[in-house]
């Protein structure tokens, strides 16, 4: 069987998120770094043609059954393929702000949009070395959640959907920011997609 999963083309051009995240970032960032863990994903399941049906999603929320000696390249990478195929769609060049329900569950769990901001921001910060953080719901109820690695919140609760996320790997914004991580969290808010936010919180 031919490699399965591929690279989907971003929804937008490489320069289109420009001054908040830098064209040769954003191209690195897709046709590098992403490209690999879909190559590497696809190497770990060639000898495994039962799981080459499957979707990332029922990889990734099913680890306990993927064999043991491809369980930890197919959380890894799969994880990094799943992350980046939706953080590619919760970016856009529109700024903005939730409204309607989203901004009412936000109200509702953070007390305000500006202390959701806050919190978030303090947790994406303080990811130790590489990882991700995830505004999440369950059934309706917000929480904010950070992961390590290429690890994110399907993995140990499936029922969740995952409604925004931020990339704080240093490939994600080295080459601008270099070690400023803060200011890079800072520049995202004005890139957030928020239709495709609410429209998965609908």
């Amino acid at each position: 069987m031919s490699a399965k999963f591929t690279l989907p083309a971003l929804p937008y051009a490489y320069n289109a998120l420009e001054p908040y995240i830098d064209a040769k970032t954003m191209e690195i960032h897709h046709t590098k770094h992403h490209q690999a863990y879909i190559d590497k994903l696809n190497a770990a399941l060639e000898t495994h043609s039962e799981l080459q049906q499957k979707t990332v999603e029922e990889l990734l929320t099913d680890l306990n059954s993927i064999p043991e000696d491809i369980r930890t390249a197919v959380r890894s990478h799969g994880g990094g393929h799943y992350n980046h195929s939706l953080f590619w769609t919760l970016l856009g060049a529109k700024p903005g702000r939730p409204t309607g329900e989203l901004a009412k569950a936000i109200n509702g769990a953070f007390e305000s949009f500006e202390k959701f901001q806050v919190e978030f921001n303090t947790k994406a910060a303080g990811v130790f070395g590489s990882g991700w953080t995830w505004l999440v719901s369950d059934k309706g109820k917000l929480s904010i959640v950070p992961t390590v690695l290429q690890d994110n919140p399907i993995m140990s609760s499936p029922k969740v959907t995952i409604l925004l996320g931020l990339d704080v790997w240093e490939h994600a914004y080295y080459l601008k920011y270099q070690n400023k991580r803060p200011e890079y969290i800072e520049a995202w808010w004005n890139i957030i997609n928020w239709e495709e936010v609410a429209k998965r919180f609908a």
